[in-house]
């Protein structure tokens, strides 16, 4: 199976792709240094221009896209002490106060080479665990594939955090959003409200735009970024290749903080921040000087950033190989592949081996330019550029969004749609409604109404075929477990509290 993974090498390595790859580092490095933007938003503004490009060249952009936001994130965290994007919380722990002693350049270099290393981390394990999961996975029916999408809600709503009425109801809505169109076996309309423009359902690039992007740029628009960080005079930058001798000591803190990156993005609805944090505890505890932690540590930007990092291309083991996003950047992404023609799944790697294993060439290339790139972009410039004024670089952000969106079909009822799931995006993200479950509503609803008619179809109505093997057991099982799961543990939680007042 591996040797299809080589076979996709040569196609990666052309000019086109690599140059994806490259333009995606560097974009994803600016937008991830720009307080209040993330991978997520300029994945959702990124993805509606990727239609003329070929499936290769658009997963290179987003691949370098996330590896660039992730650390990129880094960068105000360090020198603002504002967390670039929400996964950088844990850097400013010590790479802040790294800058205030004057040691800004050498704490975003340390940020830099650790997110290359946690990013690699992440690709080889992608690599590694995802061919073998996606041979298991061909083995699965329809009724198997069914309870694998159900499940894959289950998890997004139950194992997110928070509270899981509200993660049902933004999966409720994506599901909603997903039979919107004409029926796929019959050809009726279902819930068009007589626009014709709606008989082709919601395209996925409308929803993740209006969800994911016009939120974040509200934001934007609404909170003044505050500007008393450090200044570029303070950084104090030397050459990155001066700088790696002083990094040998923080060895066991990337092997330690790559496995717990990587566990935690297989998890479904972890995320880099939890990666960090955990991280960052489990270094700390380790430390033979725990009492200078939180004072100007790098060993402490080394074990967030590594941590961070390493959940990038592990959050898609499970996205690519069942269709269950790890991450809400895993998901979006999904939504990349969708429209590629590419369904996230089993036949994924059987239909179209060179792309899959392709986009896995280019996430361990994407780290890898880190290096090279970010090391030289996170300098005196990037104090300039977090100076941007917001209501210049949110208008830029809206027209790109209004220009990607009505490219799609050319007409201005798909603008329309997407102001109005921003609207709804920003109400729900106010309300602290989960996005993820919307988008992953969308992606599995169809996909499981599909496979359930299909299986009913197959036993001939009878319902008994949803669990006649041991396989469509195991996965009902695990659903039920990642659904009583969290309940249970609050009970227990509440109980030693009781029991400890």
């Amino acid at each position: 199976m591996y040797a299809e993974l080589l076979h996709a090498l040569p196609e990666v390595l052309t000019l086109s792709n690599l140059a994806a790859v490259i333009i995606g580092v560097i974009a994803g490095i600016i937008v991830g240094a720009m307080p209040g933007l993330s991978a997520t938003m300029a994945i959702s503004v990124l993805v509606p221009f990727t239609f003329g490009l070929s499936p290769l060249v658009a997963l290179g952009l987003m691949a370098g896209i996330y590896n660039g936001a992730m650390y990129g994130g880094a960068i105000p965290a360090v020198l603002l002490r504002i967390p670039g994007t929400p996964a950088a919380v844990a850097t400013t722990f010590d790479g802040y106060p790294m800058a205030q002693k004057g040691e800004g350049g050498f704490a975003l270099q340390v940020a830099v080479v650790s997110s290359s290393i946690g990013g690699i981390a992440s690709a080889i394990a992608l690599m590694v665990l995802a061919p073998p999961l996606s041979k298991v996975t061909l083995l699965f029916g329809p009724s198997e594939v069914f309870w694998v999408a159900v499940f894959g809600l289950a998890s997004i709503i139950f194992l997110l955090g928070g509270s899981a009425v509200k993660g049902l109801i933004s999966a409720c809505f994506g599901v909603f959003v997903s039979v919107i169109g004409s029926d796929p076996i019959f050809g009726t309309d279902r819930f068009t409200f007589g626009q014709l423009e709606m008989l082709d359902g919601i395209n996925i690039v409308i929803l993740l735009v209006g969800l994911y992007a016009l939120p974040p740029v509200i934001d934007l628009l609404e909170v003044p970024l505050k500007t008393d960080g450090v200044s570029g005079s303070k950084l104090g930058t030397e050459p990155i290749w001066r700088a790696l001798p002083k990094m040998k000591r923080f060895w066991k803190t990337w092997i330690r903080s790559s496995i717990i990156g990587i566990w935690i993005g297989i998890l479904p609805g972890a995320g880099g921040s939890m990666a960090a944090f955990m991280s960052y505890n489990e270094a700390r505890r380790a430390s033979k000087t725990p009492e200078t932690w939180g004072n100007g540590e790098a060993e402490g930007v080394a074990a967030a950033e590594t941590a961070n990092n390493a959940d990038t291309a592990s959050a898609l083991i499970p996205a690519l190989t069942l269709g269950i996003p790890g991450t809400a950047v895993a998901a979006v992404m999904l939504g990349g592949l969708l429209i590629h023609g590419l369904q996230p799944g089993p036949m994924l790697f059987r239909d179209n081996p060179d792309i899959v294993f392709g986009f896995m060439w280019q996430f361990l290339f994407g780290a890898i330019l880190l290096v090279l790139l970010g090391g030289s972009l996170a300098t005196n410039s990037f104090a300039r550029l977090l100076n941007l004024p917001r209501p210049l670089l949110g208008s830029v952000i809206i027209v790109l969004m209004l220009i990607g969106v009505y490219s799609i079909h050319g007409r201005m009822f798909d603008v329309y749609l997407m102001l109005l799931f921003g609207a709804i995006g920003y109400v729900m993200d106010k309300l602290k409604f989960p996005l993820p479950p919307v988008v992953l509503g969308l992606i599995l609803g169809g996909f499981a109404e599909e496979n359930l008619r299909l299986a009913l179809r197959i036993g001939r109505g009878d319902w008994s075929i949803l669990f006649a093997n041991v396989t469509s057991l195991v996965i009902v099982a695990l659903t039920i477990a990642v659904i009583v799961g969290p309940m249970i543990k609050r009970r227990l939680s509440k109980s030693a509290k009781t029991a400890g007042g």
